[in-house]
């Protein structure tokens, strides 16, 4: 028996695109949950719906533990949840209600949750818990085992039936807490070999996650921060080095991805991180996410001494109008800069790229394909502008937003407000574009390459012109005059150019 059952509502087989990728991480958030109830003398038990059956899985972990409470505990280190995908929120719904049917209380914590409390509320949750959860649910767990309620603990919101069933908060939202405070996260409770297998059979390697840090200073007015907010919270240098032996040595991870919203803000951290690394001698092959505008010289050594071999970086544009209307904080010569200084060190530099932010116009998704073509990045991740609640973004197009306000899964990639393009014309340029990438890598036939891109990128010249809204949301006025100094002209680096043809730039 356990008097907690924590678990979480990721699906990966939900997930089309997911499915295809097969890079699959153990629910790290739900982890460190476990591991802090743990400590404090608590017994937990851990259902992992990534890779399982969630419906069977979870029926039969609770017939196997009987746990007093279910926690539907959302990994905060993953960016789908973020997202609202509504397979998952539907998902969580489910598991709520196999978890009452069964006698145990309900804690709700994740993104969703957290914008959406009534939903949850509503449909039998005890509580969701705000912020940065693991100890509002620990002293929610203790309070509920010792008979009480979750009365005065901060962050935790439950349904006030006196007040016509509005959700009332029991005390102020939960304040950071030093992330070195926290046990490291509960992976024994984990039967990794699901996860081995798949990364093996897919990729030849196996990877396992970790964080250096919490959160995300920067303010991109798109991007939600649910859990963080605007906090940063860095862990010591040498606790990061010594998790990333223990995940080499004792479980066997040959590769690690590190699922900071951004890593290496301190370049002064960065320099320790390395010396920490080199001391232990624990390097291993890792990826991260990181700003380009903090990726210099000095930076890409230290990472580079530390073992990262590959960085995603969030580009979003090659137009200098659009970074600066989505309140980026980047010039598009930084993203250059730190491109050539990534290839200076061999780390594989990729790109998060975003097309139809509101205001965007052919020009600047031309500047963006110019950009791609002419730094050359190792891959790219394509999405289009997403608005998520409680952003200035999500602010603007709420009006918009008719019946589907989220998206199914990560591949569902429509366009939910009046974009300046439709949802056909998006997925052409990201299939054209993605393939563009593909085609540099030298496995790829020349012949098939310019057979397929020609073909591709003629279909976007010619939906360009009929695929228009014809009252597309505007770009609010930009006050500050930034030019974009590179790709100034706004010419197209046309296909035929990179070919060797001699196509006129596409205005």
């Amino acid at each position: 028996m356990a008097d907690v059952l924590l678990t979480h509502s990721y699906h990966l087989p939900y997930d089309r695109k997911q499915v295809r990728k097969m890079e699959p991480y153990p629910p790290l958030g739900t982890l460190y949950a476990a591991g802090l109830l743990r400590a404090q003398g608590i017994s937990v038990a851990l259902f992992d719906s990534m890779l399982e059956e969630p419906r069977a899985g979870l029926r039969e972990a609770l017939h196997i533990h009987q746990p007093k409470i279910v926690a539907i505990y959302e990994d905060d280190f993953n960016f789908l949840t973020k997202m609202c995908l509504t397979r998952m929120r539907e998902l969580a719904w489910e598991m709520m209600v196999t978890a009452r049917r069964h006698g145990a209380r309900v804690i709700v914590h994740g993104s969703d949750a957290t914008d959406n409390a009534m939903e949850f509320l509503r449909r039998g949750a005890e509580c969701v818990l705000e912020g940065e959860a693991e100890y509002s649910l620990l002293y929610v767990v203790q309070a509920l085992l010792a008979g009480a309620g979750p009365a005065n603990i901060p962050g935790v919101l439950c349904l006030n039936r006196e007040g016509h069933g509005q959700a009332a908060r029991t005390g102020s939202r939960n304040a950071s807490r030093q992330t070195s405070t926290l046990p490291l996260p509960a992976r024994d409770l984990l039967d990794l070999s699901a996860y081995r297998k798949a990364w093996k059979d897919t990729h030849g390697i196996f990877s396992l996650n970790l964080i250096a840090s919490r959160g995300c200073p920067f303010r991109c007015n798109w991007c939600a921060k649910p859990i963080f907010g605007d906090s940063y919270q860095l862990r010591p240098a040498s606790d990061v080095a010594a998790e990333m032996r223990l995940l080499k040595q004792q479980y066997g991870a040959e590769h690690l991805w590190f699922a900071d919203d951004i890593f290496g803000l301190n370049r002064h951290w960065l320099e320790e991180f390395a010396l920490a690394v080199e001391d232990l001698r624990c390097a291993v092959p890792f990826k991260i996410q990181a700003r380009a505008d903090l990726l210099t010289r000095e930076a890409v050594r230290a990472l580079r001494r530390s073992g990262c071999s590959e960085v995603w970086m969030g580009i979003e544009s090659g137009s200098q109008k659009v970074l600066d209307a989505m309140d980026k904080g980047l010039r598009v010569e930084e993203v250059v800069a730190a491109r050539e200084n990534l290839k200076r060190e061999g780390i594989r530099a990729c790109y998060f790229l975003q097309f139809g932010y509101p205001g965007e116009q052919w020009k600047d998704i031309q500047k963006t394909v110019s950009l791609v073509r002419e730094t050359r990045p190792d891959d790219v991740g394509i999405s289009f502008s997403y608005p998520l609640p409680n952003t200035r973004f999500y602010a603007r197009v709420k009006e918009q937003l008719g019946a589907k306000q989220n998206w199914s899964d990560s591949e569902d990639l429509s366009v939910m407000f009046k974009g300046t393009y439709t949802d056909r014309f998006y997925r052409a340029i990201r299939d054209a574009l993605h393939t563009e990438v593909e085609s540099w890598k030298p496995s790829v036939p020349q012949s098939d390459r310019a057979e397929e891109l020609a073909k591709l990128w003629k279909q976007v010249d010619a939906l360009e012109p009929i695929t228009r809204n014809l009252v597309p949301t505007e770009l609010p006025t930009v006050t500050n005059d930034v030019r974009n100094v590179f790709s100034s002209s706004g010419h197209f680096v046309s296909l035929q150019d990179v070919l060797g043809g001699t196509r006129e730039a596409n205005e």
